[in-house]
């Protein structure tokens, strides 16, 4: 799937990203364990999303700010989901997404910008605005209410 760019300020918080940044510029000796812990609690992020993946493994770089996933993903549509989760996570400026997948329909990407509603987007993409639901359904269980996206998400646009 390849390695996808993130806004590292936007997202969850899941763990102390900037205490892994400090670490990292200072070759802190703790800094693998650091790495280990915001793995972790990516991986449990993703978990969350009931995405049907198996053998999932989650390493984390906080030099770069890089995830890089691992593992099989039951479809393309979780493997994409699956990757958009770990990069909508702050601290995290890009996902290497090494899942693998049977093959399907590959999706476009929309990043978020100050003013975008999933009416807009969808206007966008589809030409018609009340395609939204869309692109909310594809987007979940990111997303939990479709007027709730914030600047810096990126966004799955499936193909209709």
């Amino acid at each position: 799937m390849g390695l996808f760019s993130f806004i590292k300020e936007a997202g969850e918080k899941l763990f102390g990203g900037k205490e892994v940044e400090q670490a990292a510029a200072s070759s802190a000796p703790n800094l693998a364990d650091l790495n280990a812990k915001a793995g972790d609690a990516i991986k449990t992020y993703i978990d969350k999303q009931n995405l049907g993946l198996s053998d999932l493994a989650v390493t984390f770089d906080g030099a770069t700010g890089k995830v890089t996933l691992a593992g099989s993903a039951p479809s393309e549509e979780a493997a994409e989901k699956a990757g958009l989760a770990a990069g909508n996570v702050a601290s995290v400026s890009g996902v290497d997404n090494n899942l693998q997948y049977p093959a399907g329909t590959a999706s476009q990407y929309h990043d978020v910008v100050s003013g975008d509603t999933l009416s807009a987007i969808a206007k966008k993409y589809y030409g018609d605005a009340n395609k939204y639901n869309a692109i909310f359904e594809a987007n979940k269980p990111m997303l939990s209410d479709p007027n709730k996206i914030y600047p810096g998400q990126k966004l799955r646009i499936p193909a209709l």
